[in-house]
């Protein structure tokens, strides 16, 4: 078995595509579980965060093979301008790159992994780590002041996929969180964000105050009242600071075609209801896009914006 050479095909494969990888060695799992509890202690983290990270994230591996690595791929993907019909007007509305084709771009990354560890009798599976900082610690990306995290060439417009594997990996690339240089002498992400989740004196941002915490919350869950209907930029998320950052420059316009919404269909993602009571096209619409997740989120989202 010549791992080096399984290796130089990995990074050759994704170079080929455009995507960009790392492999990290498994035994830096435990440090992400500590970095996020330093941080909970530190209380920079919001404790109802913290409790959603230690019910989502498995840091205690449980799989049929033991884990020897972490394969991550980064593969570029664009912001999607979603259109609402109401009151006989169109309303452009845009969904940041990280709420499309999560099962879509999870199987096809699992495909090219499969590519070149199956062969060689090695096996994986997908892992649900704290995937930006795992980026960060091992060099695939950098982190940005609001938290987001950058990869040279694809700024913050990619999605991350990772997965436990058996590979066998002696190589130790771990590194410390960071901020971009770039960083250093810019405050444009401060200076934009609306709800001033960002600041100068914190590595980490206010997450409490960030608008994407709030408006990806089930409708059952109100806005806060300090939050301006106007500060609503998307219809999930927010790019209110990925879209003034100097890293974002040759992305920040790379937008496609998203769903339309009649104003019948937009109606019904108002009124909070089920995927399966919807009539088939709107129902299509959603699951090609992968958006039926997001059916809690919708309705309170689309009145706020609605209120602009």
């Amino acid at each position: 078995m010549n791992t080096s050479k399984i290796i130089k095909n990995f990074h050759r494969r994704l170079e080929d595509l455009g995507y960009k990888g790392q492999i990290i060695n498994a035994k830096r799992i435990p440090d992400l579980r500590n970095n996020m509890r330093t941080l909970h202690d530190q209380n920079l983290i919001h404790p109802s965060m913290y409790e959603d990270y230690k019910r989502y994230f498995e840091f205690e591996v449980k799989t049929d093979f033991p884990v020897n690595s972490l394969f991550t791929i980064a593969k570029p993907v664009p912001q999607h301008r979603v259109i609402l019909t109401w009151r006989g007007k169109e309303l452009p509305l845009i969904i940041p790159p990280t709420y499309f084709y999560n099962k879509k771009i999870t199987e096809e990354v699992k495909g090219i992994v499969g590519e070149d560890l199956n062969p060689e009798g090695f096996n994986f599976t997908y892992a649900r780590l704290p995937q930006k900082t795992l980026a960060v610690r091992g060099g695939l990306a950098e982190y940005g002041r609001n938290n987001i995290s950058y990869i040279q060439g694809m700024g913050s417009f990619y999605r991350l996929t990772t997965f436990y594997t058996d590979f066998p990996v002696e190589e130790d690339n771990w590194r410390e969180l960071k901020m971009m240089e770039l960083c250093n002498k810019c405050s444009a992400c401060i200076n934009n964000c609306p709800t001033g989740a960002i600041s100068s004196d914190r590595f980490l941002l206010r997450v409490e105050r960030c608008l994407t915490q709030h408006n990806e919350q089930p409708g059952g869950i109100p806005f806060p009242e300090w939050i301006d209907p106007s500060w609503h930029n998307c219809l999930v998320g927010c790019l209110q600071c990925q879209n003034v950052c100097p890293a974002n420059k040759k992305v920040k316009d790379w937008t496609e075609a998203g769903p339309v919404f009649t104003e019948e269909e937009t109606s019904l993602l108002i009124n909070n209801q089920e995927l399966d009571n919807l009539p088939t096209k709107l129902m299509m619409k959603l699951k090609k896009f992968e958006f039926a997740h997001y059916l809690k989120v919708f309705p309170r989202n689309i009145r706020g914006i609605l209120k602009k």
